[in-house]
């Protein structure tokens, strides 16, 4: 085993977008797990969106990455170490925390990832984001049969599986998607009833009222900016609107004009944030309801892959850039022959 770790640090807060000069790749001594520990070899770390609020310093729901510290990201990894006795070595786990090859975790932090689904499908419709479209639609936007629900980012991995959601709910599902390959997918495979190309068409509002005749009852939004300009309007009366986060929006030095709220009050709409680590239990419900699913192929997803650590930070301008397809992660390290 190699006596060094390799970790993607945060080297300065980006003002606006992120840049390669904000991280940097450092070496240290491989770490050691204490007692109740558990020292993990990474093999696929997560990326997302929400990793650009840690990045600054503004006050937010979570302590901000500091300087100099190792960037924030949930990984599956393999054991190599333990001095906790419910995990040995050889073991692939999920919950270890930062974009390093090798980390050191509280038992307790971590679940064993069982037999069935590929391990870093844990990272992504079995993990937080399709924990994520779960609560989201289960708690907040509670689709009913012949409504129409709405799905930003809808090729992504939250947003695939929360329209995916509605549709066994009996819902109409309106997908927006940046490009014809995404909106195609949703579509075709994910079995959305239609979706709009974001960055295809003239008239945004034009193509939501046409796609949306009997205007939107739920939205759920990952995007923000113009999009929700365009679907703010349509919302019916009694309407649920999933505030999850707007990617659109993260790299904003400015705030930006939302729509009038009037519009709230007249048409009795529901508008709710929340934040998944809020309601841990709904981790483990969820992959007891969806992997079954995942077994006989009636939940889709897709995922892209990028190979290497130190390609961590360029995957995740992209990720901002909407320029990823699927799940993104990182394949660190392939498990060890057997593991």
């Amino acid at each position: 085993m190699s006596t060094l770790r390799r970790s993607i640090m945060l080297a300065s807060r980006p003002k606006g977008a992120p840049s390669p000069e904000n991280f940097s790749l450092e070496e240290d001594v491989m770490p050691e797990p204490g007692e109740g520990e558990v020292l993990t070899r990474t093999l696929w770390l997560s990326l997302d969106p929400y990793m650009r609020g840690r990045m600054s310093d503004a006050a937010s729901y979570a302590t901000p990455i500091a300087v100099g510290a190792a960037m924030m990201g949930e990984t599956v990894g393999e054991v190599v170490a333990s001095r906790d006795p419910r995990f040995a070595p050889g073991q692939i786990v999920v919950g270890a925390w930062g974009w390093q090859s090798h980390i050191v975790t509280p038992g307790d932090k971590l679940v064993v990832v069982p037999p069935g689904a590929p391990s870093c499908a844990y990272l992504g419709v079995l993990g937080m984001p399709g924990t994520t479209a779960y609560v989201g639609m289960k708690d907040i936007g509670k689709p009913k049969a012949g409504e129409t629900v709405v799905i930003s980012a809808a090729s992504g991995a939250v947003g695939s599986v929360a329209g995916q959601l509605a549709k066994r709910a009996g819902a109409r599902v309106v997908g927006i998607a940046g490009n014809s390959d995404k909106s195609l997918f949703v579509q075709d495979t994910l079995g959305f009833d239609d979706c709009i190309d974001h960055r295809d068409v003239m008239d945004l509002s034009g193509a939501l009222k046409d796609a949306c005749p009997n205007g939107i009852d739920v939205y759920f939004e990952n995007v923000g900016g113009d999009l929700q300009q365009a679907v703010f309007p349509l919302m019916n009366d009694f309407g649920r609107i999933i505030m999850c986060g707007m990617v659109a929006e993260y790299n904003d030095t400015k705030p930006r004009p939302g729509p009038n709220l009037m519009a709230v009050v007249r048409k009795r709409l529901h508008i709710q944030g929340f934040i998944v680590s809020d309601k841990p239990e709904h981790f483990a419900e969820w992959r007891a309801l969806a992997a079954p699913w995942i077994a006989e192929g009636s939940l889709r997803y897709r995922e892209h892959v990028v190979d290497g650590l130190e390609n961590a930070p360029g995957a995740f301008i992209d990720l901002l850039r909407g320029h990823n397809f699927g799940k993104l992660v990182i394949r660190v390290a392939e498990p060890t022959k057997g593991a």
